[in-house]
């Protein structure tokens, strides 16, 4: 579903993201760790087709991002770790917009966003501005349309911040249910106890370098993911 081929970028003299090699298969969660400045967002930016980078390749469902970003963009979502969403729309109407975009018909976005919204217990707000939403409220909209147009990868930046346990429990469903269908998940967490018991895949990046990837059994072993990344971390200093 997505490879990643000895991806690199730079901004200025700082490789942000070095060398970088990862693939993903369809039907896998796959966690991404890192202490802040790794190279984790930089990574997702780059593989959402929204950041140029300076030297790789990246193929989603086979089809190359830099030969045809805009294919490789129709079966893609992607939520950055603090959504910005139109302020001065309502819910509804961003919704409409972003269903707009991706081609969703009339009857099947109406019963997409009902069903979705209905889930994440946003129905009654859906009229209000989004200025008025709080940040959990924002999450759950992103999530929402992200998930409008059924893509078969999501990437998702810190997904879980600002969510409240039951939207947390939801959003996690909503993962597997995406895996079980043939797609895949992306994602990037600090909560390592998330990643370990959600993750079918979990990789490691320091300083932009992968130091570590697989199943969660091979990269753990057995310890608990906090423990082997905190080691790794320590290595390191």
């Amino acid at each position: 579903m997505l490879n990643i081929s000895h991806l690199t970028k730079r901004y200025g003299e700082k490789v942000a993201v070095d060398d970088l090699s990862l693939h993903i298969a369809p039907g896998t969660i796959y966690g991404f760790i890192g202490h802040n400045g790794a190279g984790k967002t930089t990574t997702l930016r780059s593989v959402a087709g929204i950041q140029q980078f300076d030297a790789g390749e990246i193929t989603v469902g086979g089809i190359s991002l830099k030969a045809d970003p805009i294919s490789c963009k129709r079966i893609m979502g992607y939520i950055p770790d603090n959504p910005d969403l139109y302020d001065f729309m309502t819910g509804n109407r961003y919704l409409n917009f972003v269903a707009d975009v991706y081609g969703v018909g009339a009857d099947e976005r109406k019963r997409r966003i009902s069903d979705a919204a209905e889930r994440f217990e946003l129905t009654a707000d859906l009229d209000q501005p989004i200025a008025s939403y709080s940040h959990g409220m924002k999450q759950k909209l992103a999530v929402i349309s992200v998930w409008l147009h059924r893509p078969k990868l999501i990437l998702m930046d810190e997904p879980f911040v600002g969510l409240d346990p039951k939207a947390a429990r939801l959003l996690k469903d909503m993962m597997h249910e995406v895996c079980a269908e043939g797609g895949a998940i992306f994602f990037s967490t600090h909560v390592l106890e998330v990643a370990e018991k959600l993750c079918d895949k979990v990789a490691i990046i320091q300083r932009g370098k992968l130091i570590r990837a697989g199943t969660m059994e091979e990269v753990k072993g057995d310890e608990s993911l906090e423990e082997v990344f905190l080691e790794l971390e320590a290595e390191e200093c």
